[in-house]
């Protein structure tokens, strides 16, 4: 025979659902999904959204402000004066690599203080992209100073090394190589794109915005660059012009990028391929 109809409530059905119309209960099955999709959508751009870098502000720059500013053009400052007042007292032991070595030490101290308080986000973050900027814009610059070189007056002809009985000095791989193409370039660029640059880049960003700060920034930093190189040793104004676009081109990687490391090879690659064209020219000497 038939069963009538029950009216008991089913497993997992209570009162309250069973007094809900079935279409009310569809109506908010389909709200809560929409909501979790919007939470997923929502959740998935946050994912694609760049990741904040010291451009940015935020506490990883935030003890880089006027203070450390003061201490580190006070420390460059004694570091150019020693170094120039060596070369000139001294100029036996000035005019080698200690005076170089005085220069630098003023600028390690201050990468030292920056460094102890704080990592800027993302300044210190590696990218293969860098590798291919370092290669193309370093010997793009090389042979533009070459240009300049030839219109300065100079014949053109392969660079070379002193040699003693038709060998290179003995301390000629510190001193020419690893010197000048690593720890030169590494320490300059810590100090005036790690650290000076973004140190005005943060302290101009908080009273006049980003744009007027990137400029300031760009500028005061190649301007010291450059001056930095004048005192070092006497240049021409063809050095003066490829130090300048070594500078501008140095400190836009790291203001467009926000990442060092791009500045740091096209540095160590301006210098290196001088060191290839030099031995080139010593051998064929």
């Amino acid at each position: 025979m038939p069963t009538e109809p029950s009216d008991a409530p089913t497993v997992g059905e209570t009162d309250a659902s069973r007094s809900t119309p079935r279409s009310t209960r569809l109506s908010q099955i389909d709200a809560d999904g929409a909501t979790e999709g919007r939470s997923a959508t929502a959740e998935r751009r946050r994912r694609r959204r760049p990741a904040r870098d010291w451009r940015e502000g935020g506490s990883t720059v935030r003890r880089w402000g006027y203070d450390l500013l003061g201490w580190t053009m006070l420390s460059f400052g004694a570091g150019i004066l020693g170094s120039s007042a060596l070369s000139t007292l001294a100029p036996t032991l000035g005019g080698g690599l200690v005076a170089p070595l005085v220069m630098w030490a003023g600028m390690l101290v201050p990468i030292v203080l920056a460094f102890s308080r704080s990592r800027p986000r993302m300044l210190l973050r590696f990218r293969w992209v860098d590798v291919l900027y370092g290669v193309v814009l370093g010997g793009a610059l090389r042979i533009v100073q070459g240009w300049l070189d030839v219109a300065a007056g100079a014949s053109g002809a392969f660079p070379s090394y002193p040699t003693v009985n038709g060998a290179l000095t003995p301390d000629w791989w510190f001193t020419e190589a690893l010197t000048p193409v690593i720890i030169g370039p590494t320490i300059e660029e810590l100090f005036f794109r790690g650290v000076l640059l973004v140190t005005i880049f943060t302290v101009v960003r908080r009273a006049f915005g980003k744009g007027f700060a990137a400029f300031i920034a760009l500028v005061v930093t190649t301007g010291v660059f450059v001056l930095a190189h004048g005192i070092s040793g006497a240049i021409g104004w063809d050095d003066a012009v490829v130090f300048t676009l070594v500078g501008l081109v140095a400190g836009l990687l790291v203001l467009l990028t926000g990442r060092i490391w791009g500045a740091l090879l096209v540095h160590i690659v301006f210098n290196g391929t001088y060191v290839l064209l030099a031995l080139t020219g010593t051998l064929l000497a």
